[in-house]
């Protein structure tokens, strides 16, 4: 068969491919109920006149936090033109200018100039923009974190917050998005003061929960009886063990092209399993790729090791090339447990009873491959 041909087949089991982007906003969006709940009360007062309130929303990747805040964006958008709402990746974006630029974007539909314009006068653009138009403005910094590396975090959160007081009637809120859930950010004393947020929290969805996210996510994206009930729960079950929702989509997706190349009307058990082998390291690389340094270099300790290590062994080990509290060791151990990278079962042994051994849940190559 020719590229050609490959290209113009008709015939697919896929109703909608886009459901399984990474950036595919549902339609129907399913067991976050309470916590858009609470997002939209943190835009409430900006809709009747007010200022809106700061959030932190706090939670593991992929637990809904960035479609929460997209769709709340959206839908208030749509109820009102009095409320400016600027969704930001500061993965990508770290700096003040960079910040900034992003909402003059949303503003006036294109970046200010590079050069030649100082960050004073697309502030103050900005700012009178929202005082002309009375629109209140409303931030989320995804991934703020990244800014409190760089120690950017307190000057832009600062230039957000207290732009009332040059500006007379703006009105601005920060929605704070955290994905490191051990992650401690500090504020200086003239940020803290204004940035009292409300926290909102983000679990771990459940098996249930996943399953009712998957089927939905079937039903719109292909055809009836492509996949049956019995894959549908491998893969849940698959995805629950990893603790990552976008694996499953990408599962999801991947099974279906697998299953066409294969020139089948439906997904067999045999493409799972050769999609199962191709998405194993790309979850593992996901999550690495979110760890702090300290984290991973307590992994490359527990990888590096050949004989069996408990808790006491490891602290050990890791204060021999940096050093730190018991504390902050127990919590980056319970971290690793938590990202499902490792498992910690008490032996019995020691004073009290509680010595802990430690054990990969990964293939030590496979992991070393993916640190590198």
């Amino acid at each position: 068969m020719s590229i050609d041909d490959i290209l113009m087949q008709d015939e697919t089991i896929f109703r909608d491919q886009s459901v399984f982007n990474p950036d595919y906003l549902p339609t129907i969006f399913l067991h976050r109920e309470s916590q858009m709940e609470a997002l939209k009360l943190c835009l409430r007062p900006a809709l009747r006149g007010g200022k809106p309130l700061n959030a932190i929303v706090v939670g593991s990747c992929a637990t809904g936090k960035t479609t929460s805040v997209k769709k709340l964006f959206d839908e208030a958008e749509k109820f009102s033109d009095k409320i400016l709402c600027v969704y930001i990746n500061c993965q990508l974006h770290v700096t003040r200018y960079n910040i900034f630029s992003q909402i003059y974007k949303k503003i006036f539909g294109h970046l200010p100039p590079e050069t030649g314009i100082p960050f004073s006068r697309i502030y103050e653009k900005i700012m009178k923009h929202l005082q002309s138009n009375d629109q209140a403005l409303v931030v989320a910094l995804d991934d703020v974190n990244y800014l409190f590396q760089k120690k950017n975090a307190n000057k832009i959160f600062y230039d957000i917050l207290r732009a009332h007081e040059e500006f007379e009637g703006v009105r601005t809120g920060l929605l704070a998005v955290i994905s490191d859930i051990e992650f401690r950010y500090i504020l200086d004393k003239n940020v803290k003061s204004i940035f009292i947020p409300q926290e909102i929290v983000f679990p771990l969805y459940t098996h249930n929960e996943l399953y009712d996210i998957f089927k939905e996510r079937i039903k719109a994206g292909f055809y009836p009886e492509v996949i049956s009930e019995e894959i549908l729960e491998d893969i849940t079950e698959n995805t629950d063990s990893i603790g990552d929702l976008r694996v499953g989509i990408e599962i999801l997706n991947l099974v279906g092209i697998i299953a066409e190349a294969d020139a089948s009307r439906s997904i067999q058990k045999k493409h799972l399993e050769t999609a199962l082998k191709k998405t194993s390291s790309i979850s593992l690389k996901n999550t690495l790729q979110n760890m702090s340094q300290r984290e991973k270099t307590l992994l490359k300790i527990i990888i590096e090791t050949e004989t069996e290590l408990t808790a006491g062994d490891l602290y050990k080990l890791l204060n021999e090339i940096k050093p730190l509290s018991y504390a902050s060791f127990d919590r980056l151990l319970n971290k690793l447990e938590f990202l499902r990278l490792i498992d910690v079962k008490f032996t019995g042994k020691g004073r009290k009873g509680n010595s802990r051994v430690i054990i990969l849940r990964f293939d030590q190559d496979e992991i070393d491959k993916c640190l590198i």
